[in-house]
């Protein structure tokens, strides 16, 4: 039977064994902060002293400091030695860490690997990795360093354990980055062949396509080049080469030439007008022909090829020679001048009977004074047929010619606008005039040219009849304009609507006349350095206008 203690006895040996504890605490502490160089641990065979051969403070309070778990093994495992950093690894208080089997410590999956490091250690250097557990019972990956230690008592162990957490994320990450690298570059060589595929496709085709066009433009009676941004020429066709005689190279430096003295300063200045304002290149000029030496009228236009952002990458250009066309059209020029100078005079002389006859009306039966008017009338058209017709041969010679003086331009608008009231009765005219505007030039020519504007407002609005007459400054320049809300044009029209002969395809609405008066009236405006414009809609309208420099 066990004897029973007392109170008393019992009380007693509880403040010995908090002694005991109180003293192992701060030897513990002692050891841990390096105040003491030994320490004794009681074994089966009686007190053991352990001390480094070269333990110092400094070394001590180094292993303290350190991120990784040091611990100090003898040959059956035990802990001599902890840091507060192993003792936090494994979630325990450092007093009960030392004294204690590291392999208890240790997680069972690991325990095996962890066994053959410490064999290995107790030979040479070894390394291995191993998982302890947290707090919260996850897994931490560790680099076990191990080395043997000789110690005054004998050989022990030296343990260090290195966190591997972020190295072994980095590694992760690295190895992510990696497949995704490879994964990139697996991409890109299989979108490079494809590319390379591509390119030899779409540059057997480019190939092809030049050849095509090589071969067409080689073959067609018309002159083809084509520039680059610059305007340098860049490609000549073969037919360029058989009129001029000049190959590409001899082309770029022979331009004076080439075109006739004449038309090349102006054709010079027209194509850089082209290149810098980013339009389409249009104009007439002679070209020397080699055969003969002989300068032809051709036509040329080059058009601008854009890229998808709008900018230039090309210009490609034809030259028509209309030197045949040209010499037909001049004697097509020259019968309209002598047939409207032969007409004129009958038709003075018909005038002049119709007038006699109206003075002897009442001795004629009373119908016929409806006749003499109605053929006073067709007269009178006639002879505007012919006045027009002698205005284009004399704009075609060079020879429309006036007088010109400092006027009221807004008084002309006025009157111009008064007489089509009386005129036009039907239509209703509204007028915006800005006040005692003065411009240098002809008169009875702008009157002309507003009166014919203002005509075709009312010819080729049949349905609507309001017309509306504009005149202003606009920075530095008088602007007049005619709108009406008629049949309008398209833009394909708009294009040739000031070319002389050429009337709006409008079968619908009849209307008389030669298709002279707009190209008469754009030369007229010409001649006063001024400039026309249209700007139409079909079925809803056209506004025609003329600038003119403003006369102070």
């Amino acid at each position: 039977m066990k004897e029973t203690k007392s109170y008393e006895d019992l009380c007693e040996q509880i403040e010995e064994l908090k002694l005991q504890l109180r003293e192992a605490k701060e030897t513990l502490n002692a050891i841990r902060t390096g105040q003491v160089d030994a320490l004794v641990v009681q074994t089966e065979n009686g007190p053991q002293l352990y001390t480094l051969k070269t333990a110092d403070h400094t070394y001590r309070v180094f292993i303290e400091k350190m991120k990784e778990g040091a611990v100090t093994l003898d040959s059956r495992g035990i802990i001599l030695y902890s840091n507060s950093q192993f003792a936090a690894m494994v979630d325990l208080p450092l007093a009960k860490v030392i004294g204690v089997p590291i392999t208890d410590l240790i997680p069972a999956d690991s325990r095996n690997t962890f066994r053959a490091i410490i064999e290995q250690g107790w030979k040479s250097d070894s390394k291995g990795e191993i998982f302890l557990k947290n707090k919260n019972n996850e897994l931490i990956p560790f680099l076990v360093s191990v080395a043997s230690l000789e110690l005054d008592e004998g050989t022990a162990l030296s343990v260090i354990l290195t966190d591997l957490t972020l190295q072994k994320e980095n590694q992760k990450q690295l190895q992510s980055k990696n497949e995704q690298l490879e994964e990139a570059r697996l991409r890109a060589d299989k979108l490079n062949e494809e590319l390379e595929d591509q390119v030899k496709a779409r540059t057997k085709d480019l190939f092809l396509s030049r050849e095509y066009f090589k071969f067409l433009a080689d073959n067609v009676p018309v002159i083809i080049w084509t520039a680059d941004t610059s305007g340098k020429l860049d490609y000549i066709n073969r037919r360029w080469y058989e009129y001029t005689g000049f190959d590409l190279d001899e082309s770029k430096i022979s331009q004076d030439e080439l075109v006739h003295p004449d038309d090349l300063e102006v054709s010079s200045a027209e194509w850089r007008r082209a290149i810098a304002q980013q339009q389409k290149y249009e104009h007439e000029f002679r070209l020397k022909r080699k055969s003969d030496g002989q300068f032809r009228w051709h036509y040329a236009q080059a058009i601008p090829f854009k890229d998808e952002h709008g900018n230039i990458t090309a210009w490609i250009g034809t030259s028509i020679d209309i030197d045949d066309k040209k010499k037909e059209l001049e004697k097509k020029d020259e019968f309209i001048s002598v047939a409207s100078h032969e007409l004129k005079t009958p038709l003075t002389s018909l005038k002049g009977y119709i007038q006699l006859m109206e003075f002897e009306k009442e001795k004629l039966p009373e119908n016929f004074a409806q006749y003499i008017k109605k053929a006073n009338d067709s007269i009178n058209k006639l002879q505007n047929l012919i006045n027009d017709l002698l205005d284009v041969s004399k704009i075609q010679s060079g020879r429309l010619e006036f007088l010109v003086d400092k006027f009221n331009l807004s008084h002309l608008v006025k009157e111009c606008i008064d007489n089509c009231i009386h005129i036009y009765p039907g239509y209703s005219f509204e007028s915006e005039i800005e006040k005692n505007i003065f411009v240098k030039g002809n008169a009875d020519r702008l009157e002309q040219v507003l009166m014919n504007l203002i005509s075709n407002a009312v010819k080729y609005s049949p349905d609507i009849n309001e017309i509306i007459v504009k005149l202003s400054r606009e920075d530095g320049s008088v602007l007049v304009s005619v709108t009406d809300f008629g049949i309008g044009i398209s833009k394909d029209q708009e294009k040739l609507i000031f070319d002389r002969f050429y009337r709006v395809n409008a079968s619908k609405y009849f209307s008389t006349g030669l298709g002279v008066g707009l190209y008469i009236s754009s030369e007229i405006i010409k001649a006063h350095n001024g400039h026309m414009h249209v700007d139409s809609k079909l079925s809803k309208g056209s506004t025609f206008s003329f600038e003119l420099p403003i006369s102070n």
